[in-house]
């Protein structure tokens, strides 16, 4: 497999060439392609959880830590494996690695061989009415809380017991149920090594597939340079181009607008003038009618006298009010404007934004050829990769490993059978060892249960009930058996605990912590000639640093082949596949990039000639504050509504007659005057005025904007002549960079893919865990601790339980004989033919 995946290395060619170790360029356009290589599903879990029954494996684990505190044997292993192991000289180190081990196991064998010999001294004992066996108790003044201190012993221990019994139970049942299940996890690595064998010619080619894609987006792109490159020099230009166009086409339509405001004010000021000689007309009409009327005989006479006199001090005030008709006109400027008007500056600018506009089109013209070339370049290099995919016979490679995992599988379930065969026995023994200790418990338990509620307090030795009776015969059956089969549990007990705790040691923990990993690694280990075992192995070349360890935890982290075994130390890419010589076309045909733009004229002579023209035209030279100041004054001196009724009321004090007549009805002649001619007038005049103000507003500054105007245009047509090239040198390179970015995110992405997900070697290291780590250790090793140390831990409390039985079945068997007392509270009677002091012996019968 690994010279097979080394041919997919020939696309990191071009990571040599073209890709450097920072991250891609940037792109400017959207769509970038994103990779990512389809996830394989495998079905084996990379963990184990063993459930609850953990704490129970952690609790057998830390008691063989305590009783094995000692550090890995790396230096005996490596010498069994090199086989230069001398147990004449090495066996002191054995010794004390194993101490703690040794002496559990002698302590075993000690049980097994005395309590056989212990059991049957007991029974002759008993036998003989001795150790317990006379059917005679003494009477003492701690039996009861002896009695009670017995029964609470004895239930204690029995809880020890069937803890361990429980345990061992526990432990059978996990066993039975793991190597149920071997099978279906044994079939599940098998089908994840072969989803990894079948998965990874498909990855490799979806992998190569993806060029297509990048070619693709490469194409688009190259058939869009109109947009993204012509588009880019445009973008450069526009902050100096666009501004300048925009203040030009502003300043065409203020001509256009100062003309409409020119010829507003021109005519409204005519119209005022004529209005203002129609209000003189008639003011001069109205003063001359008053100036006959006082004339009148009436104003002789003395009353009326005084009032012709101060009508005729006021006739003064009719006059005219402003000098409008002193103002002159603005012909001369309207016919300025009009002479520049008849140049369109609007089409002028059309033209010029016009040929701005067509830049992106320039350049699309002036780049067929290349992206021609560099379409066809890519092809080329497309052509390769595929001819690199078909030449290799990837699925023919990788088929020389189906044959060994048919083999193995074969072989697995040719075993498998005969594995649940011995498994069935297995079980069956220690279900009969389990069985046999609850057992013993259920005699224990059943004469406490008698014992405790058919004790009668009351009742002499001699004369206890049955069910007491029958408590303490439980007791001393569950002692008979203890001790006919306690030393055979035993010796299963230590035979599982001396194989069970050294594979734990010596294996599981070992694997977990990665030591035996590096005991494997350790230099000319497994080959006296190799440095590495394993790079020796798979390149022939010892002196590459990969270890077994490192394998192990790439695979562990979900890492490629590639990466895992460092195949760049076996497979050289640049002999397989050059494709400088095309990436430098690429790089050369963005670099000699000609793009020629240099007939932009933003505003041509005409144009500007005729803003010049419009900034002489004179319309920012008019006294618009003469204007203002005598359009602002009132069309009379005098409010002429006020004067008709103040000469009314003085007509009102005339005695009836012609002259009274004739003021009244020239009153009325100056109301319908200033209704008629003042006000019209004075709206007018307003209107002039804001229309002036508007004028004066619109040519404020105008040479100088006309100035700033030219001299802008003049800065922004240097920057197009001066600065064009560079903008298109340095918008070409961003446009080769963008489409070079395609291919080293491309390229980036399949030394990644290849690296550490193409062939990921997860299934293997899964395998491995699922053979050693859950097979071997949880599923058997594991549980055959938890079972020796619970089936240990009863059969070692057995002994206690043995004495304690023993002790209490005397305070619940039914006597032979008693002790008789004639004060049962101090004085004993003198027994002179038995010669004991305190009590004789009374002899009953007891019924069988």
């Amino acid at each position: 497999m690994a010279p097979t995946l080394g041919f997919l290395l020939l696309l990191l060619g071009l990571c040599r060439n073209t890709v450097s170790e920072g991250p891609p360029s940037s792109t400017r356009a959207s769509g970038v392609p994103e990779f990512e290589l389809p996830a394989t599903n495998y079905e084996t879990k990379d963990s184990y959880e063993p459930g609850s029954i953990g704490v129970l494996f952690q609790i057998v684990q830390n008691f063989l830590h305590v009783l094995q505190p000692n550090a890995f044997p790396e230096d005996i292993l490596r010498k069994i494996i090199q086989k230069k192991f001398d147990l004449s000289t090495d066996y002191e180190k054995i010794i004390r690695y194993e101490i703690g081990i040794l002496i559990c196991a002698v302590l075993g064998l000690l049980f097994v061989i005395l309590m056989p010999l212990v059991g049957f001294c007991f029974a002759l004992c008993r036998c003989c009415n001795k150790c317990g066996g006379e059917m005679h108790q003494r009477q003492k003044k701690n039996g009861t809380f002896l009695r009670k201190y017995f029964a609470v012993s004895l239930l204690a221990i029995c809880i020890f017991i069937s803890i361990g019994i429980i345990y061992g139970f526990v432990a059978n049942h996990h066993v039975r149920t793991q190597i149920e299940n071997t099978r279906k996890l044994a079939d599940s690595n098998f089908r994840d090594l072969r989803t990894l064998l079948n998965e990874t010619p498909s990855q490799i080619n979806y992998v190569l597939d993806q060029y297509t894609t990048t070619k693709e987006k490469a194409f688009s792109d190259l058939d869009n340079i109109k947009s993204l490159l012509g588009g880019g020099i445009h973008e450069q230009l526009r902050p100096k181009v666009i501004p300048i166009l925009d203040d030009i086409k502003a300043m065409a339509e203020a001509i256009k607008e100062t003309k409409a405001a020119l010829l507003n004010v021109n005519n409204t000021l005519q119209n005022v003038k004529r209005s203002t000689g129609q209000l003189n007309s008639s003011l001069s009409d109205i003063k001359m009618n008053l100036e006959q009327s006082l004339n009148d005989p009436q104003c002789s006479v003395a009353p009326v006298t005084a009032t012709c006199n101060d009508i005729r001090m006021t006739l003064n005030q009719l006059d005219d009010n402003t000098n409008v008709d002193e103002l002159p006109s603005l012909h001369k400027q309207l016919d300025n404007v009009n002479d520049v008007l008849r140049t369109d500056l609007s089409s002028l600018v059309q033209k010029g934004n016009k040929s701005f506009n067509d830049i992106p089109e320039m350049v699309q013209n002036q780049t067929t050829g290349m992206v021609s070339d560099i379409k066809n370049t890519l092809n080329s290099i497309g052509s390769a990769i595929k001819n690199v995919n078909g030449q290799i016979a990837i699925q023919d490679k990788l088929s020389i490993f189906l044959d060994p995992i048919n083999y193995v599988e074969t072989y697995i379930h040719e075993k498998l059978p005969i594995l649940e065969e011995y498994d069935a026995y297995r079980w069956l023994v220690s279900l009969v060892i389990c069985c046999l200790l609850t057992l013993i418990m259920i005699f224990y338990y059943l004469g406490l249960l008698c014992g405790i509620f058919g004790y009668d307090r009351h009742a002499t030795p001699t004369r206890r009930g049955c069910i007491s009776n029958t408590g303490g015969i439980f007791l001393m059956t569950g002692v008979g058996i203890s001790f006919l089969f306690c030393w055979i549990l035993m010796i299963i007990v230590v035979f599982t605990f001396v194989v069970g705790g050294n594979v734990e040691k010596l294996v599981c923990e070992p694997y977990q912590n990665k030591k035996l990993f590096q005991v494997l690694d350790t230099p000319y280990l497994l080959n006296e000639n190799w440095k590495h075992y394993l790079s020796g192995m798979v390149f022939n070349k010892p002196d590459i640093n990969l270890t077994f360890e490192q394998v192990y935890s790439d695979c562990k982290e979900n890492k490629g082949i590639y990466a895992t075994l460092k195949l760049e130390n076996h497979y050289n890419i640049s002999e397989h596949l050059n494709i400088q010589g095309h990436t430098g076309n690429i790089s050369s045909s963005f670099e000699n990039l000609k793009v020629k733009i240099d007939d932009i004229v933003l505003l041509d002579a005409a144009g500007r000639k005729n803003l010049m023209d419009f900034s002489s035209s004179g319309v920012d030279q008019v006294d618009y504050d003469t204007y203002l100041a005598e359009i602002a004054k009132p069309p009379t001196k005098v409010n002429l509504l006020s004067f008709a009724e103040e000469l009314e009321r003085k007509a009102n004090q005339l005695p009836p007659g012609s002259l009274k007549k004739s003021l009244t009805s020239n009153a009325q002649t100056i109301r319908t005057v200033y209704h008629d001619q003042v006000m019209p007038l004075g709206q007018l005049m307003r209107s002039l005025y804001r229309s002036i103000q508007n004028l004066q507003n619109k040519t404020s500054g105008l040479g100088v904007k006309v100035v700033n105007i030219i001299s802008s245009l003049d800065s922004a047509q240097d920057f197009i002549t001066n600065h064009i090239s560079s903008i298109i040198v340095q918008e070409s390179m961003k446009y080769g960079n963008m489409i070079f970015g395609y291919f080293e995110r491309y390229l980036q992405w399949v030394k990644i893919s290849i690296t550490e997900q193409v062939a990921a070697c997860t299934p293997v290291a899964t395998a491995l865990d699922s053979a050693v780590d859950i097979f071997l250790c949880s599923s058997i090793i594991k549980p055959m601790n938890l079972f020796w140390f619970g089936i240990g831990k009863a059969t070692i409390f057995l002994l206690p339980a043995i004495i304690f039985a023993v002790k209490l079945a005397k305070y619940y068997r039914r006597m032979d004989s008693e002790d008789v007392y004639d004060d049962v509270e101090t004085v004993a009677m003198k027994n002179v033919q038995k010669g004991h002091i305190g009590f004789h012996r009374h002899q009953t019968t007891q019924p069988l």
